[in-house]
């Protein structure tokens, strides 16, 4: 099961010089990616074309096509900008995080069912996913192949063999 279409890609934050670049946060994972796409969007669907894009410290700066001066760039100050996921091919075992929130986490062996994956948090090292069980706790569960053992998209399921202790009252 896919999600949204459109996925939040990095927000507009200020101007960048006098030729209508924009300094835009990304807000996926590796600002790389931003850089390798050709086309962004906003909220309403509407294509936004980059004429070109670089990764400056933590930041993209981004020259959009039709925006040629810093008054013009300065008006889109605050702009959200999305990617299509279906521009965006993720290697074999990576997920859009939008497609894991929500998830039922349970047990690989025994189909006991922990909570719903409500948060991910990256950390470096490896991502950490946060489940909430029916009663309210959180459990913070690493996102490491000795715990996950298998993501079921179709049926919003992850399956999971959890560490001794993780969840124990």
């Amino acid at each position: 099961m896919a999600g949204e279409k459109y996925l939040e890609a990095g927000k507009i934050t200020s101007v960048h010089g006098i030729r209508g670049e924009v300094k835009v946060l990304p807000l996926c994972d590796d600002p790389q990616l931003l850089v390798q796409l050709d086309t962004l969007y906003y909220k309403s669907g509407v294509p936004v074309m980059i004429e070109y894009a670089r990764v400056h410290k933590n930041m993209v700066i981004m020259k959009l096509e039709n925006v040629s001066s810093a008054d013009e760039a300065q008006k889109l100050r605050g702009r959200v900008l999305y990617l299509d996921r279906d521009d965006v091919e993720l290697p074999q075992g990576c997920y859009f995080i939008q497609d894991l929130l929500g998830m039922t986490v349970k047990d690989s062996e025994s189909g006991k069912v922990y909570g719903t994956l409500t948060d991910v948090f990256q950390t470096g090292a490896n991502d950490v996913y946060t489940v909430v069980s029916a009663e309210g706790k959180e459990y913070l569960v690493p996102a490491v192949p000795d715990v996950i053992m298998k993501n079921d998209l179709d049926n919003n399921i992850m399956y999971i063999k959890p560490l001794d202790g993780l969840f124990d009252e």
